[in-house]
């Protein structure tokens, strides 16, 4: 199922319930989105990554579940194709004037729920842009244990979180610390400016998360959960997870004005 958040002219932005999704893949909801002149800032299942689904939350490590999709990587084994891969599914869903709210479980491969999140994403025109704000509660059934490649043992792999592939070739990378992946990647700078060639991409977070960032290979970000150690959540404890995305057709000069819009929207959804 296909929800359009957002339609105006060359400007799409749309939400899949992620059931057609190859088990393998890790299924789950998905956001794929165009600026206003239609060019594509998202790209679903690569060549070169198919479990990478546009602006998705994804975890790589759940109880050794991944939520994430592929191989996992094993510490002292490297990367394995395991059958371990987890399912969320939409149980409930409320859309209304480009706000979406979502209640999502988070199943392991025996189908027992792990994790029930409370998902709200909301689009809107802001300033010449398109701004696109996910958070997400995660609330453990059970104690569990949230880890990733890099807690296994893959130095800087730590992705894991609300994650955010780009379709550009090559991108350049800018925080307030500094311009180029290499600075950005562990960052917790308060925003991340992503230019491609027609279209940049402005980022921030609540959370204080460090971003996981890639440029070369393949162009992706997002807010990382377990960066320097597994994270922990105790049965009924939450987690939130959020990002906000300003989609915009041109490079802006100064991100930080862009970041702070963005903020306000997400501390809106407090």
């Amino acid at each position: 199922m296909t929800v359009e958040l957002l339609r105006r002219g060359a400007a799409v932005v749309a939400y899949e319930d992620g059931t057609g999704v190859d088990r393998g893949l890790s299924p789950r909801p998905f956001l794929t989105a165009t600026t206003t002149a239609g060019v594509p800032v998202t790209e679903v299942e690569p060549d070169d990554h198919l479990h990478h689904l546009g602006l998705s939350a994804a975890l790589p490590d759940v109880n050794g579940i991944s939520f994430w999709g592929g191989r996992t990587f094993v510490r002292e084994r490297g990367s394995r194709l395991l059958d371990n891969h987890g399912v969320q599914r939409v149980r409930e869903r409320d859309f209304a004037d480009g706000a979406l709210t979502e209640r999502i479980e988070w199943l392991d491969p025996h189908a027992e729920v792990l994790i029930e999140e409370h998902r709200t994403i909301t689009v809107r025109e802001a300033s010449g842009a398109i701004d696109v704000v996910w958070t997400s509660e995660l609330a453990a059934l059970s104690d569990v244990g949230l880890g990733s490649p890099h807690t296994n043992g893959r130095d800087g792999a730590f992705y894991g979180g609300l994650f955010w592939r780009a379709p550009f070739g090559t991108a350049r990378v800018r925080t307030l610390d500094g311009e180029g992946a290499e600075i950005a990647h562990g960052s917790t700078s308060p925003w991340l400016a992503v230019d491609g060639a027609d279209a940049s991409l402005v980022a921030t977070t609540s959370t204080g998360m460090a971003w996981f960032v890639r440029a070369e290979g393949y162009v992706g970000f997002g807010p990382a959960v377990a960066v320097s150690a597994r994270r922990t959540l105790a049965a009924g404890e939450t987690l939130r997870l959020d990002l906000a995305v300003a989609i915009l057709d041109r490079v802006p000069e100064d991100p930080a004005p862009v970041a702070d819009r963005l903020l306000t929207g997400v501390r809106d959804t407090v």
